[in-house]
Order: C-alpha cells, then sequence, then structure tokens
C-alpha cells in the first residue's frame, strides 16, 4: 500500500503553495511548521522571508492567509503576533488520515526512505572467553534498535558483530591450560554455556596474573601466540573451542536480552587476519602510514601529547605483530569493497572515541572512506549505579550482566504478579520476562546514547513516569478495552466533531511517520522512546476524558474504538522499533 501523506506534510504543501503565490521568489522558502499550543501548527517562516523582501510581516502574513483555502485539511488559519500563522486542522481531516494509516496495519503508512542505502552497523562486540558484564549492555540494545529503525524504512542492514577473538589473551590462556591442566576437571570439560563461561573466566584471572608475574611464562605465551597466528593445529584446536563455547554463552545472553544475534553475522578480529598484511602494504605504498622506530605509524597534526608530540595510530607494532588499528581498517575494507556499504556505523563506548577518529581520518587517506561512503562512531556513555559511579558490585567487580537481567525480571514479574487478576504462573513469567527485558532496553534508549545513565530497577519497572512498563500498560489498556467491546468494531467516523482529548491523540499519531524518520536518520532511539511516552501519555488523557464504550452514540463508540485501536498499533510498532514487545494483557 502507499504510504500516507502526514497532515504535516499536506499543511505544509498548503502553505508553500500560497507562499509561493504571495511572494513568487519565495517558492522554495520553508514556512517553518511546527506543533504549537496556541493552535494545532504554528508557522514562523513569514518573519524572516519578510525581513528578505523588505516588506511588514504582518501583512505579509496576511495576504498568504489569502491564498490559503480552508475546510478539507485546514480548519482555520490565522496571524498571530508579528506574523506568526496559527493553523488549526479539520476534525475531519484528522480521522481520514488516521483512518488511511489504519488501512495499513504493516507500515501505519510510514513511507520506505527516498534514497535507501547499506549500512553496515557494528554493535553487540563481547569477549571470546569472558563473561558479558553490564559495560555490554548498551552496545547490544542501542545497535538492535538502530537496526530495526534502518530496516523499518527501507536501507539495507548488514549486522556486524566484532567479538574479541583474538590476541595475547589466547595464548596466554592456552599456554597456561597446557601447563596446568589440571585446573581444567572433567566436569569443566563437560558443562556449556554460562556454567562455562564462569570456568574460563576463572581459568583467564589465574593466567592473567601468572603472565603478570612471570617474564619466562610471558615469554612462552607469546610464542603462543605466534602459533596461533601460523595456524598450529593444537593451538588452533584449543582456540576453536574456547570459541565455539563462548558463543554458546553469547546466543543464551542474547536471547535473554530478547536479541536476534545469528551466527554468520560473527565476524571477529580473527576473521581479517589474511588481510592484516595487505591492509599495511597499501598505507604504506600510499605515504598515509610511515616506519617510525621500527613501527609502522600514521600520525595527525591535531593529535598530540602531554608531552607535545604527535601520538600516532600504531597499524603494525615494532615486533611485527598487529593490533586493533590493523585489524579495524581491514574490517573498513572488507566493509567498503566486499559487502559494498554507503555507511559504516560503530555503536562502540565513548572512551574509543579518539581511536576510532584516528581509524576514520586513515582510512579517509586512503580514499577506502569518501563523500560516497562514511563512517560513524555512535558513541555511548557509561551506565552508573545509583551512587552515580560507573556500576560495580559490592566487591568492587563489574556486574555480570545475566545477573543484571535476571534480577529486572524478578523484579518485573513481582509488579505483574501484584497487577494480575487471571493469570499462571507460566503467564507471570512470561510477561515477567517481557517486561523486565523491556524495561531495562527502555532504560537505556530513553536516554541519549551519548550521556550517561543510573541503572536504577526500582524506576524501570514502575508504572509511573517515563518508563517501557507504563507504555506496556497503556498498550494492554487498550486491548482490554478492544475485547470488552464484543462485536462492536472500530470504525472512523469522519463526520464526528472531536474532544480536544480526541484531537490532541489523533494529531500524535499521525506524527508517528515523522518520529520514526527522525529516529532513523539521526541514529537517535531516544527520539522514538519521547514519541512514545508522549502517545501513552495523550492516550492516559484521552481515556480519563473520553468515555469509550459508554459514549453517548453508537457512532462515538466506534470512533474511540477506532482511536483506541490506531494508537495500539502504533505502540505496538514503536515498542517493536526499540526490540520491546508489548504484551497482551497485565
Amino acid at each position: 500500500m502507499a504510504s500516507v501523506t502526514s497532515l504535516t506534510d499536506l499543511v505544509q504543501q498548503r502553505l508553500a503553495s500560497a507562499l509561493s503565490a504571495t511572494l513568487p521568489e519565495a517558492a522554495d522558502a520553508d514556512p517553518l511548521l511546527r506543533r504549537s499550543d496556541r493552535a494545532d501548527f504554528q508557522a514562523n517562516g513569514i518573519l524572516a522571508l519578510a525581513k528578505k523582501a523588505k516588506a511588514n510581516p504582518r501583512e505579509l502574513a496576511t495576504q498568504v492567509v489569502s491564498h490559503l483555502v480552508t475546510g478539507d485539511v485546514i480548519k482555520d488559519i490565522e496571524v498571530s503576533g508579528p506574523g506568526f500563522l496559527n493553523v488549526t486542522i479539520a476534525d475531519r481531516a484528522i480521522v481520514e488520515n488516521l483512518a488511511a494509516r489504519y488501512a495499513d496495519p504493516d507500515r501505519l503508512g510510514v513511507p520506505f526512505a527516498e534514497n535507501p542505502g547499506t549500512t553496515v552497523i557494528d554493535y553487540a562486540q563481547p569477549n571470546v572467553a569472558k563473561e558479558m558484564h553490564v559495560g555490554h549492555l548498551r552496545s547490544a540494545v542501542i545497535g538492535d534498535s538502530v537496526v530495526q529503525l534502518l530496516e523499518f524504512t527501507g536501507e539495507t542492514v548488514v549486522r556486524r558483530h566484532h567479538i574479541g577473538d583474538w590476541g595475547t589473551q589466547f595464548g596466554m590462556l592456552i599456554q597456561y591450560l597446557d601447563e596446568h591442566p589440571h585446573e581444567l576437571d572433567h566436569k569443566d570439560a563437560q558443562v556449556t554455556g554460562e556454567e562455562a563461561m564462569s570456568n574460563l573466566g576463572r581459568l583467564y584471572k589465574a593466567a592473567r596474573k601468572h603472565f603478570d608475574s612471570d617474564e619466562e611464562f610471558k615469554t612462552r605465551a607469546r610464542r603462543r601466540v605466534v602459533d596461533l597466528q601460523a595456524g598450529d593445529p593444537h593451538t588452533l584446536a584449543m582456540w576453536q573451542k574456547f570459541v565455539d563455547e563462548s558463543k554458546i554463552y553469547f546466543f543464551s545472553v542474547f536471547e535473554k536480552l530478547d536479541m536476534e544475534i545469528r551466527d554468520p553475522d560473527i565476524v571477529g578480529e580473527s576473521g581479517y587476519n589474511d588481510m592484516l598484511d595487505e591492509t599495511c602494504r597499501l598505507l604504506e605504498e600510499s605515504g598515509v602510514a610511515v616506519e617510525s622506530d621500527g613501527a609502522l605509524c600514521v600520525f595527525f597534526d591535531d593529535i598530540k601529547g602531554p608531552d607535545g608530540n604527535k601520538v600516532p595510530l600504531i597499524v603494525r607494532k615494532s615486533d611485527g605483530g598487529y593490533g586493533y588499528a590493523a585489524t579495524d581498517l581491514s574490517a573498513i575494507r572488507d566493509r567498503v569493497f566486499n559487502l559494498k556499504a554507503n555507511t559504516l556505523l560503530y555503536v562502540v563506548d565513548a572512551r574509543q572515541s579518539l581511536h576510532f577518529k584516528m581509524v576514520f581520518e586513515t582510512a579517509r587517506r586512503a580514499d577506502w572512506l569518501n563523500d560516497d561512503v562514511t563512517a560513524v562512531q555512535l558513541a555511548f556513555g557509561t551506565v552508573l549505579g545509583s551512587d552515580g559511579k560507573p556500576f560495580k558490585t559490592r566487591e568492587g567487580e563489574t556486574v555480570r550482566l545475566v545477573d543484571l537481567l535476571d534480577e529486572a525480571i524478578d523484579r518485573a514479574s513481582a509488579v505483574v504478579r501484584e497487577k494480575a487478576q487471571d493469570l499462571s504462573e507460566a503467564e507471570i513469567a512470561e510477561r515477567g520476562a517481557q517486561v523486565g527485558i523491556g524495561a531495562v532496553k527502555y532504560a537505556d534508549l530513553s536516554t541519549s546514547a551519548n550521556r550517561d545513565y543510573k541503572f536504577d530497577l526500582d524506576q524501570m519497572v514502575s508504572l509511573n513516569g517515563d518508563t517501557s512498563v507504563y507504555l506496556q500498560y497503556a498498550y494492554a489498556r487498550i486491548g482490554s478495552i478492544l475485547r470488552k467491546a464484543g462485536e462492536v468494531r472500530p470504525s472512523a467516523h469522519p463526520e464526528l466533531e472531536l474532544a480536544p482529548a480526541e484531537r490532541a491523540l489523533g494529531l500524535h499519531v499521525d506524527a508517528f511517520a515523522e518520529a520514526v524518520a527522525e529516529a532513523a536518520a539521526e541514529y537517535a532511539p531516544h527520539k522514538m522512546t519521547a514519541y512514545l511516552y508522549q502517545l501513552a501519555s495523550l492516550y492516559t488523557s484521552f481515556y480519563d476524558k473520553c468515555p469509550v464504550l459508554k459514549a453517548e452514540t453508537p457512532e462515538q463508540v466506534e470512533n474511540r474504538l477506532f482511536l483506541c485501536d490506531v494508537t495500539a498499533r502504533t505502540l505496538h510498532q514503536g515498542m517493536a522499533l526499540l526490540g520491546i514487545r508489548t504484551p497482551e494483557r497485565l
């Protein structure tokens, strides 16, 4: 079905046409149409145009009004103040436009982007042989929502999970296990998933302690890294076992997060090994990278250390080894030339911003990034505890992600059980998981990505305020009304006059397409959460002020049921774009 032109666009078109008729040289001028508390919309562009044309702004606004036809879309328009235009939409237009969206249940009238491209998005990057902790939460949650938003607008999205599966730590761990086989007993070898990762974490800490305190072991561990890179069968087999076991664990955590992570999308550091030599050769031959003290480096005029000397991006170390820069630059080559991406999006901790600034600039100098291919870091802040400091356990250790999610589910299940009237324990458990995980995701996504936020489970699972539970409860409430309506079906009645709460709700639902487009274009899920929270708030006001099943006439009942249903569909779709479920009953 064709997309639906929003009321904003319809009014914008009418105003642009009237402006052109009044002032031909203003044919392409923006009327600067905005939502307003003085009317449905306010156009503020007349003042700038009048100044440019050396005309009286109020007189110019009056002439524009004279060229507008009212009645079908615009009910009324008046000149306000020095030359603002206050626009009131006709009730009929609100209902008819909503009916057009309602007839398109899959997209609710949201258009596809005019020129979609291909975006490779790098997110959800756990480390092999290590348990996932709270620091892994934001990359996964933000990245998954941006994927949903981009795909909904028609963008081709290639997911990439750049897991840490290579480097010194694996030589260290493999060497330690070879020298201490008794520490991996038969029972350890049989467990999988979370328990296996806990065991690996314990062994990794022991290996790290040995590595830091024993120079001879450090040398042997580094030689083992060389064996790994050279493809030594025994070393490679042990490494592959760590990778396979870690993936089982990753999948279990992401499943708990209600996220789909597909195995072909997991391309870790090891996936670019065969490209590293060529990456260095290309950078050196082009003059982008130069040798310095035996290392291959890229220097930048604006990046200097405390001593005033330039800080380089080291692509190849003096000992011939490769670091993150070589891998990240090889990944860019793969994503640009093999995956044919127009945009590379990295959902990565803000603390890595300098690294990616240097990597992106290096790729630009090599012409791997240019006007046709861009790279963007969607940098995110830190998850804080209630004390405003980085979230830690009482013992000062990083909080395990599964523990955090389990606690959220337990808290949410308690809330559901308290509210539940006819739910079984199995249904409470299912709803508890949907509400708890939704609460964690929403708290993250409702904060602008580059800001830190406090992790407060009590607030997250509250039925009051800007929480996913508030939105889920609004959706469930609508479902209850629609079920109670029985055989009375939602039906649009454009001929009816709307109450103020109905108008406000209808106008906001109509703005859904604009909210989706803005959130997708700016990689800003928090703009979608803001839209949905306002939608739920307006619905609550509508529910309080406009009886639905006890409305005055059958037509009014049907029309209010229609408003309920189109609101529910919008809530459901909007929450899905955040990766959050909307239970039918709460």
